[in-house]
């Protein structure tokens, strides 16, 4: 039986992860700060720590994986990330998680280890405009990104780089694009624009009014979590290092996500735009590298995995509703 590790299995993408590497017969180990808080985590073993601990680093690599996925990290939304208060702690804690995991790593003689970076780790220059802000993987260079999140993203990836050259490692690295779907963050302040939205047209009244902010005509590329999951399995499986996007290439505005979400939920929603942390004003993923490179490309419609993101919101907002009023 073939093992794996999956660091941040506590986490959105993590979690997801450990399902399907069970589904593939895996035996798998977990470590997070928490359990997953919208189910049962499937994992053989679950080690509940703190990776910037060494200790807990070495308690969760005393074996040989197979695989290991590293998506440990201090992260959030907009509303996370761009505030400013979060930056020391984003950057330290990331950083130490990911020293100690390559290290131990390293003295272990595990060799293949996925690392997740992230589209923010982009220069804010190329992300200027709304409709021409296609990102392949060589415009990451001469480095300027807009948060300190992606300039920890990009020092991270550039250490997985060099042990992968210095050090022998089997190393994978891909730039998540705004990855959305159920079971993820929806209402504790780390939550992204699709399960932001998602949950405020959710709690509305019919023809109501939500806020958004900035003008709403920022725009993104958004894709659901099974389909990071299996473009993310393809890539640590092949022999192709990255870094590389996984995201999908159809972009649209916020307003135009809002409208995309009333459409499903049949609210008659009107948006409200106020000032509020923004981001770049325009990011799509180009995915031209990955499919060269991996023979595989994105064929789920963003409004499929969008129906079934609000679908499960709707029943939280329905489930705490039902918790305050007992």
């Amino acid at each position: 039986m073939k093992r794996a590790l999956v660091l941040g299995a506590g986490g959105f993408i993590g979690s997801h992860i450990v399902r399907r590497l069970k589904k593939e017969g895996f035996w798998v180990r977990g470590v997070d700060l928490k359990y997953p808080c919208y189910e049962d985590t499937p994992a053989d073993d679950f080690i509940v720590g703190d990776l910037r601990d060494l200790s807990i680093c070495r308690e969760a690599i005393n074996m040989k994986f197979d695989e290991v996925y590293q998506l440990a990290a201090d992260m959030g939304g907009a509303g996370y990330i761009f505030v400013g208060v979060n930056d020391y702690d984003v950057m330290q804690n990331s950083a130490v998680i990911n020293l100690n995991v390559l290290e131990t790593c390293r003295l272990r003689n595990v060799k293949r280890i996925f690392f997740s970076s992230s589209a923010c780790m982009y220069p804010e220059n190329v992300q200027i405009n709304t409709d021409d802000c296609n990102l392949p993987e060589h415009l990451a260079y001469p480095a300027a990104p807009d948060s300190e999140y992606g300039w920890e993203k990009l020092f991270s990836e550039r250490l997985y780089l060099a042990a992968a050259r210095n050090k022998k490692m089997q190393v994978r690295v891909a730039r998540y694009h705004n990855i959305f779907g159920e079971r993820g963050s929806w209402n504790n302040g780390k939550e992204k624009a699709p399960a932001a939205l998602c949950r405020k047209v959710a709690m509305a009244d019919v023809n109501g009014v939500i806020d958004v902010w900035g003008d709403g005509m920022q725009t993104r590329s958004f894709l659901h979590v099974d389909e990071c999951v299996e473009a993310t399995l393809r890539l640590m499986r092949s022999d192709f290092t990255g870094p590389v996007n996984i995201g999908s290439d159809e972009m649209i505005s916020i307003n135009g996500l809002v409208k995309m979400i009333d459409s499903i939920a049949k609210k008659n929603i009107k948006i409200n735009n106020i000032p509020g942390p923004l981001g770049v004003k325009g990011r799509n993923s180009d995915n031209t590298l990955y499919e060269q490179k991996i023979g595989w490309r994105v064929s789920e419609p963003l409004i499929n995995g969008i129906e079934r993101t609000y679908k499960w919101i709707n029943e939280q907002v329905k489930l705490s509703k039902e918790d305050t009023s007992n």
